[in-house]
């Protein structure tokens, strides 16, 4: 498997990609945004489906998946990090439209 089907980046817009098979701790990744490819390690395990951070996101900022934002970070999120419930609240909680 290459790394190009290892994760996915739905928008161009994007602060996230998502994992398509689990993958570990260290693990470098490639992933494609407008034909740009940034290859970047990852710093937590990612469990197939699950989302990890494009760029560093800080505290209070919105976690964009499909161009729009679905929630906010609740603390500082970095590059290469596991995005997920202990980290982001939902875009209902966070009171975004």
């Amino acid at each position: 498997m290459t790394n190009a089907t290892r994760v996915i980046v739905i928008n161009e817009k994007d602060n996230v990609a998502t994992a398509l098979i689990d993958l570990k701790a260290g693990t470098k990744v490639s992933a494609e945004v407008c034909g740009f490819v940034e290859r970047l390690p990852l710093i937590s395990n990612i469990t197939m489906g699950h989302k990890f951070a494009l760029k560093d996101i800080g505290e209070g900022q919105a976690v964009i998946k499909y161009g729009e934002p679905i929630g906010k970070s609740t603390t500082k999120i970095l590059r290469g990090e596991h995005v997920h419930i202990h980290n982001v609240v939902s875009r209902s909680q966070a009171g975004l439209k």
